[in-house]
C-alpha cells in the first residue's frame, strides 16, 4: 500500500514518528514529505537511502492511498483529502477530532485508523471496528504527556511546589502516573484520586493549590469539576489538564497552545495544552518510531481496508 507521511501541522508539534533507522522489511511503499525529519536533523537523503520517495505535501495527498499524520489533520489540508482515503494517526473522533469527522471523514467516506493509546480502532461511516493494533501500545506517549505537561505548566506559571503546596492528581492511568512522576520530585504533599474515590475529592477539592487532571470523560458524563465548583476554589489555584479533555472533565475549559499555554479566569489559572509530549520530542520520537514501525508500517496497511469491507458484507 502507498502510505504518505506528512509533517504534522498541528501547532507546536515537533515529534518525528518514523526514523530511517527503523525502516526495515516494510510491506508498504512510503512517500515522505520534504523535510519530514528536520526537527531531529534528519536529511531527506536518509529516507531515500531506505527506499522512500520524497515528495511535496500536495503530491503526497494526491498519490497516497493512506495518509499518516501523527496529529489531527488541520483545515488547510481538507481540500487535498480524496474520497475513500485512509487516515492513520491521532484523530480523536469523539474529542478534538469531532469536527473533522463531521466535515471530512463522513462526507468523504474516509477510513480513520485512530491510534488511541488505550484502544486503537478503525472508524468508517459511523461504525467502529477493532483494529489489530494492540491496546495500550503507546502508553509511554501518554506517560510523557503527563510528565512534560506538568513541568511546562509549573514553569509557565512561574512556580515550583514545596511541601506546603497541596496537590491533587485525578486519575490512575498513564497520564496521571507521568504527572505524579514529574511533580513528586518537588513535593510529597500529593493525593491521587481514582474514579472510585472521586467522591472524596469532591469533599475536599477547595483546599488544593494545584489540581492535575489525567482523566477523560464521556461526552454525556458529568464533569468532575463543574463551573460552580471552580468558583469556590482558592484564588490562584492552578489547574493542569494533562489529559487535555477541554470543556469536559473540568467544565468550561478550552484548549491552550504552547505559545499561550495558560489563561486566567476569575482568579484561577488553567493549562490545557493538547500535545505536551512534543515538549520532549527527541525522547518521544525514538519510542514512537520503534512501535509504529513494528505495529503499523511493517505489515501491509491494506489490512485495515479489509476489515472495513468485511464489516460491510
Amino acid at each position: 500500500m502507498r502510505i504518505g507521511l506528512v509533517k504534522a501541522t498541528f501547532p507546536g508539534e515537533r515529534r518525528v514518528p518514523l526514523l530511517p533507522k527503523d525502516i526495515k522489511d516494510f510491506n508498504n511503499e512510503l512517500l515522505v514529505e520534504e523535510g519530514f525529519g528536520k526537527f531531529l536533523d534528519i536529511d531527506d537523503q536518509e529516507y531515500i537511502d531506505k527506499g522512500c520517495h520524497i515528495l511535496s505535501r500536495a503530491d503526497i495527498f494526491a498519490q497516497s492511498e493512506a495518509i499518516f499524520s501523527l496529529k489531527l489533520i488541520q483545515p488547510t489540508d481538507y481540500p487535498h483529502l480524496r474520497e475513500g482515503q485512509m487516515i492513520i494517526g491521532w484523530t480523536h473522533p469523539f474529542g478534538s477530532g469531532q469536527t473533522f469527522m463531521e466535515e471530512q471523514a463522513l462526507p468523504k467516506k474516509l477510513i480513520i485508523v485512530d491510534l488511541d493509546s488505550n484502544s486503537p480502532c478503525i472508524y468508517y461511516d459511523n461504525k467502529v471496528i477493532e483494529s489489530d493494533i494492540p491496546k495500550g501500545l503507546l502508553y509511554k506517549n501518554s506517560f510523557y504527556a503527563g510528565y512534560a505537561g506538568v513541568l511546562d505548566a509549573l514553569l509557565q506559571y512561574g512556580f515550583v511546589p514545596t511541601e506546603e503546596t497541596k496537590i491533587a492528581i485525578l486519575g490512575s492511568g498513564n497520564v496521571a502516573q507521568g504527572a505524579f512522576s514529574s511533580i513528586s520530585k518537588y513535593s510529597s504533599n500529593i493525593r491521587m484520586y481514582y474514579r472510585k474515590t472521586m467522591s472524596i475529592f469532591k469533599e475536599s477539592y477547595r483546599k488544593y493549590d494545584v489540581i492535575i487532571n489525567g482523566i477523560e470523560i464521556g461526552k454525556d458524563d458529568d464533569p468532575i469539576l463543574s463551573l460552580s465548583e471552580q468558583k469556590s476554589l482558592k484564588k490562584g489555584t492552578l489547574i493542569i489538564d494533562v489529559a487535555a479533555d477541554a470543556g469536559n472533565t473540568i467544565e468550561g475549559t478550552h484548549f491552550t497552545s504552547m505559545n499561550a499555554p495558560i489563561y486566567e479566569k476569575e482568579g484561577k489559572y488553567y493549562y490545557v495544552v493538547p500535545n505536551t509530549p512534543s515538549l520532549i520530542y527527541r525522547n518521544v520520537s525514538q519510542n514512537l518510531s520503534k512501535i509504529l514501525s513494528e505495529h503499523v508500517f511493517k505489515e501491509d496497511c491494506s489490512r485495515f481496508i479489509e476489515k472495513v469491507k468485511h464489516l460491510n458484507k
